[in-house]
């Protein structure tokens, strides 16, 4: 190195050492560990020996100190008035006396057992007659009882309604451990899927390598298999793990007749009694869930003869693969792009995909036959003679999300008619190779019950799914709203705001903890904002954010945003919290998707999931929700 690049290198690095003096503390001490949950002070190592300084801001927000000024007297909330706050502000009408008072007495459980485990009892925030300020605010940023989705809840729809009537939660290729064309098939993602309340299992059934057993894969691709019979146990030993309402099995059929038999008999000597079989080649109404509790029920669309279905590896591989834009995943697709649907592989999707009618299919077996409870239709060349209701009897069909958004540019009234009676089964295109999702608002704006996404893939398309099914006591059945069954209904029309929604977003936490302290910046605490806005019809549709809180663990915005709602039973309100970077793509902070019409009014803490919708230990945020 010259004399020149030397001499500027030392003005570079003498600059960078001014500017980082003049623009923080330094303190000349020796390596700290990592900081305690109670510790104030977080230390940064900026360069060589110097170390920057942060303190946390853990003080109780202004709006809760002036909500429990307005609640409390001398200092103190006691029943009366705990019981006040919960009705007028959290809007819990049936509250009692009694109810206030069990919540001050688990809050001092609580802190006993908090000052048992520190030693210092002196420091501890309650009062025996009620709550401290501190202890109000506990109360209120905490899980119990104050969750803006209430567990105790429970399954409250009515059950009874025929299964069209339901949002049904369903699982694609539901096997599959990655992607779509090498990754592992597995009965492990089955499981996982069954355990979160999935009904709908998706199963792709293949003659083995020497013709004489049936594996699951995704035929035409270098998935490596797993064999029917792990995979029927272990639906049999976790269908009703999360939920007791029955689990639909959508099986893609390429066997022989011989082969259809065997699976046959492996699918009733696994599920004996609990298999649901009919005796009428269909239904004239489908059962209710109510009916079908703990039922295993077989749907399928079996080929017309058989035939080793052309891969089609080498068209997907040819196919653009979709990109995402973002380490959390791509923007959920916008509903309005109908006009704009590019449908050139939809032959090939219907070649794997396709529904073809049973009467055509003269060798299949006929105890295979018999177990088929949910029918498949063949598809009809013309869109609108596949949605043709006929009132004898009730059927599945199946769309690939291209073909579905061409049928509802086309015949929006005869696709919700349609699904008014009969299921309807959307699923991911081809092209998806990733396990990339769609947008399931498409499908169930149009009433479409079995909306399938890749549970294996990530990103905002799932986040959303899993809002939908954290109603209705997490069953895996959400009753479609009555404007989906009386009427024919218009999910594009710009209908009259039904019910206005303000979420005030007050502040976050958790982030310390359940990240490492140099996960979002190597020199300084994170600079958070939070997103919030409403997935649902076209006209309510719309995404919001904060500012950005610099340099904070426990970030507070006190915003507010205010959503007017035209069909608040079919939104799902987003909220999803990001680290601003400057220089690089934003960090992932955390994300949930609630169901609107399942909101609590009043000051809630929300807590925050990972990229792939598990719940993580200790990030959430206070908020508020006010129906005005």
């Amino acid at each position: 190195m010259n004399h020149i690049s030397l001499y500027l290198l030392s003005i570079y690095i003498s600059s960078k050492i001014t500017y980082l003096i003049s623009s923080c503390s330094f303190t000349l001490i020796t390596s700290q560990k990592k900081k305690k949950k109670n510790n104030s002070m977080t230390t940064y190592r900026v360069c060589f020996c110097f170390k920057r300084r942060f303190t946390a801001s853990n003080e109780t927000p202004e709006v809760i100190k002036e909500v429990f000024r307005q609640y409390s007297e001398n200092g103190v909330m006691g029943p009366e008035e705990l019981k006040k706050f919960m009705v007028e502000v959290q809007g819990d009408k049936e509250v009692t006396r009694e109810d206030a008072q069990a919540i001050i007495d688990a809050h001092h459980e609580h802190n006993k057992h908090v000052g048992a485990l520190h030693h210092h009892h002196h420091l501890l925030h309650h009062h025996r007659k009620g709550l401290t300020l501190e202890g109000f605010f506990h109360y209120v940023f905490s899980d119990v009882n104050n969750l803006p989705v209430s567990p105790s809840l429970g399954v409250h729809q009515d059950m009874k309604a025929p299964l069209s009537h339901y949002f049904i939660y369903t699982g694609h290729n539901s096997y599959l451990t990655g992607n779509q064309i090498s990754s592992v098939c597995s009965e492990v993602p089955i499981v996982k899927a069954l355990k979160k309340g999935v009904r709908v299992i998706e199963l792709d059934m293949w003659p083995n390598s020497t013709k004489d057993d049936i594996d699951i894969l995704h035929g035409g691709t270098l998935t490596t298999p797993v064999e029917l019979i792990k995979c029927l146990r272990s639906i049999k030993e976790h269908a009703f793990t999360a939920s007791p309402y029955p689990v639909i099995l959508t099986l893609e059929d390429h066997l022989t007749p011989d082969l259809q038999a065997k699976a046959a008999k492996m699918i009733s000597e696994t599920f004996g009694e609990s298999l649901f079989v009919t005796k009428s080649d269909y239904l004239e109404e489908f059962p209710s869930p109510e009916e079908l509790k703990m039922k295993i029920i077989i749907s399928t669309k079996p080929p017309k003869e058989y035939l080793e279905s052309k891969s089609f590896k080498d068209k997907e591989q040819e196919s653009p693969k979709v990109t995402e834009n973002e380490a959390w995943g791509a923007e959920v697709e916008d509903l309005k792009l109908e006009n704009e649907l590019q449908i050139e592989n939809e032959e090939q999707e219907d070649e794997v995909h396709g529904d073809t009618d049973l009467k055509s299919q003269p060798s299949l077996a006929p105890e295979y036959k018999h177990l088929i409870a949910i029918k498949a239709i063949k598809r009809m060349s013309s869109l609108k003679d596949s949605l043709m209701v006929d009132p004898n009897k009730v059927t599945r069909l199946s769309l690939g999300e291209q073909k579905f958004a061409k049928a509802v540019a086309s015949h929006p009234d005869e696709v919700v008619r349609f699904t008014q009676r009969n299921l309807l089964r959307i699923y991911p295109k081809a092209t998806r190779v990733t396990s990339s999702n769609y947008n399931p608002l498409l499908g169930w704006t149009h009433g479409a019950q079995m909306v399938a996404l890749n549970m294996q893939g990530y990103g905002r398309s799932l986040w959303l799914m899993q809002g939908m099914f954290r109603a209705n006591g997490e069953c895996g059945y959400v009753k479609k709203p009555d404007i989906l069954m009386q009427d024919i209904f218009n999910p594009k029309a710009v209908l009259p705001v039904k019910k206005t929604l303000k979420v005030t977003v007050y502040m976050g936490d958790g982030w310390r903890y359940d990240f490492g302290q140099t996960h979002f910046d190597t020199y300084s605490p994170p600079d958070f904002y939070t997103r919030v806005g409403i997935a649902g019809v076209q006209c309510d549709t719309v995404m919001k954010r904060t500012k950005a809180i610099e340099d904070n663990w426990s970030p507070v915005w006190n915003e507010e945003f205010v959503f007017p709602l035209c069909v608040p039973e079919l939104a799902l309100l987003k909220i999803e919290v990001h680290e601003y970077d400057m220089s690089e793509k934003d960090d992932f902070g955390g994300q949930t998707c609630l169901p609107v019409w399942e909101l609590r009014p009043g000051i809630r803490t929300v807590r925050l999931c990972d990229r792939k919708g598990d719940q993580m230990n200790s990030v959430k945020l206070l908020m508020r929700f006010e129906f005005i």
